[in-house]
C-alpha cells in the first residue's frame, strides 16, 4: 500500500458531512433558540414570526428541485461548497435586521442555500457506501442535526448573553468557512480520490446503484410510483421534525414558563435522543441487510415500531410535569429520527446513484411542502387557541404515512431499480 493511501476515507468523508450538517442546524437553529428575545425587540406577534419562519421553508422547499439537478450536474464537491458559503453568508446577514420583513428575507436566503446539504450528503452516501453502510452513514448525517441542534442552544445562549442577539448570527455564520477548507481538500468522488485503497474501491464500486443503467431523464422521475410514495411520506411525517425544530424553546417559554437559561439547558435533551435514534435506525436496517433481507424491506421494518411510538405525543400537552412532558417529547424525536433515517436511505436503495440527487430533490421537496403547511397552521392555531390541538395531529402523522408509503408501493416495487 502507498504511503499516500488511507483505509476507509469513506468515513472521513462521511465525518465532513456529520460537520456540513451540524453547521446547518446551528444556523437555522440560531433564530428558534432566540425566537422570544428577537420577537420581544422587533415586535413580532406569533403569526409574523411564523410568516418569517414559512419564508425559510418555503425558499428551502423551492430550491429542492434545483439543488437536486444542480448536484447531479456539477457534482457533489462543487454544489456542496456552493450552498455552504451561500448560507453562511445569509446566516451572517440576519444580525442586519430591523423587522419582519428583513428577518423573512434573510430567512429567506437561508432557505435557499441549506436545501443543498441533505441533497448533497445523500449524493455523497449514494457514491461513497455500499447498502448494507447507507443506513448507518445517512443515521450519521441525521444525527449530525440533532447534534447541531444539541449544540445551538447553550452555544447560542451563551454567545447572546455576553454580546447580544446580532453577534450570535454572525459567529455562526462564520463556522462554514472553517469547514470548506477540509471540504475542498478532502472530497472527491472515490473513482478520482488519490488516497482511496484498491480495497475500498472495490467495495464501493460493487455496490448495485453504481452498475451502469440506462439514462433516467429528470423528468421521467416523474413517473415512478416509489417517487411519489417517497414524497407523500415525508409531506406527512415530516412537519413532526419542524415543528420541534422551530417552536420547541417557544413552546418550552410560553406553554412551560421556561426561561432563556432554563431552554438553553434543556431544549437540547430531546435532540440527543433524535441522534440516537439516527444512529440505532440506521444500525438496525444495515443488521437485517446482513442478514439477508431486502434493503428497502429492511427500512420499512423499521420505520414500523418507530410509527408505533409516536402517539405518545398526545400525552404532552395532557401532563402537568414538565419532566414527563419532555420525556415524552424526548421519546418522540427518537422515534422520528429511526423512522426519517431509514426514509431517506430509501431513495439511495431505490434509484440509481447517476439520478440520486435529483430524485432525492424531489422526494425532499415533500418534507419541505408539508413544513410549510404545517407551520402556517401552527401559527394560526397556537395564536387563536393552543399548542394541544397541534400535539394531537403530531401523533397520527408517521402511522398514517406508513399506510400510503405501503400501498403506493406493495411488495417488491421499491426495491426494482429505476434502470
Amino acid at each position: 500500500m502507498s504511503s499516500d493511501l488511507l483505509p476507509n476515507v469513506r468515513w472521513r468523508i462521511a465525518a465532513l458531512l456529520f460537520a456540513a450538517t451540524v453547521i446547518n442546524y446551528i444556523d437555522r437553529q440560531t433564530l428558534s433558540v432566540l425566537a422570544s428575545e428577537i420577537s420581544a425587540e422587533l415586535g413580532l406577534s406569533e403569526i409574523e414570526y411564523s410568516q418569517v419562519v414559512q419564508a425559510f421553508l418555503i425558499c428551502y422547499a423551492g430550491m429542492y428541485m434545483v439543488w437536486g439537478r444542480i448536484i447531479d450536474r456539477w457534482g457533489t464537491r462543487v454544489a456542496l461548497a456552493v450552498s455552504m458559503v451561500w448560507w453562511s453568508l445569509a446566516n451572517a446577514g440576519h444580525a442586519l435586521s430591523r423587522g419582519a420583513l428583513g428577518l423573512g428575507a434573510f430567512r429567506a436566503l437561508l432557505g435557499i442555500g441549506e436545501s443543498g446539504n441533505f441533497l448533497a450528503a445523500e449524493k455523497a452516501i449514494s457514491e461513497w457506501f455500499p447498502p448494507q453502510e447507507r443506513g448507518f452513514a445517512n443515521g450519521l448525517v441525521n444525527a449530525a442535526a440533532s447534534t447541531g441542534a444539541i449544540l445551538a442552544p447553550p452555544l447560542i445562549v451563551l454567545i447572546f448573553t455576553q454580546w447580544g442577539w446580532r453577534t450570535a448570527f454572525v459567529v455562526t455564520g462564520a463556522m462554514g468557512f472553517v469547514w470548506l477548507a477540509f471540504w475542498l481538500r478532502w472530497y472527491w468522488v472515490p473513482e478520482r480520490h488519490p488516497r482511496v485503497t484498491s480495497e475500498e474501491r472495490s467495495l464501493i464500486e460493487s455496490a448495485p446503484g453504481r452498475v451502469p443503467h440506462r439514462p433516467v431523464r429528470w423528468v421521467q422521475l416523474f413517473g415512478f410510483r416509489q417517487t411519489w410514495a417517497l414524497f407523500l411520506a415525508r409531506v406527512l411525517a415530516d412537519p413532526v421534525w419542524w415543528f420541534y425544530l422551530f417552536y420547541l424553546p417557544k413552546y418550552l417559554s410560553a406553554e412551560r414558563g421556561f426561561s432563556i437559561v432554563e431552554i438553553g439547558l434543556t431544549a437540547w435533551v430531546p435532540y440527543l435522543t433524535a441522534d440516537l435514534g439516527a444512529l440505532a435506525g440506521g444500525w438496525l436496517s444495515g443488521r437485517l441487510i446482513r442478514r439477508g433481507l431486502a434493503p428497502v424491506r429492511a427500512r420499512k421494518w423499521v420505520m414500523l415500531p418507530a410509527a408505533a411510538v409516536m402517539p405518545l405525543s398526545l400525552l404532552v400537552p395532557a401532563i402537568d410535569s414538565s419532566t414527563v412532558a419532555v420525556g415524552a417529547i424526548c421519546a418522540v424525536t427518537f422515534a422520528h429520527m429511526v423512522w426519517k433515517t431509514n426514509l431517506m436511505t430509501m431513495t439511495n436503495d431505490v434509484y440509481p446513484t447517476a439520478v440520486v440527487g435529483s430524485a432525492a430533490g424531489i422526494v425532499g421537496l415533500g418534507s419541505s411542502l408539508g413544513g410549510v403547511i404545517f407551520t402556517g397552521v401552527t401559527g394560526f392555531v397556537v395564536e387563536n387557541y393552543s399548542y394541544a390541538a397541534i400535539f394531537f395531529v403530531m401523533a397520527f402523522l408517521h402511522p398514517v404515512a406508513l399506510v400510503i408509503l405501503h400501498v403506493l408501493a406493495k411488495g417488491d416495487v421499491l426495491e426494482r431499480s429505476t434502470g
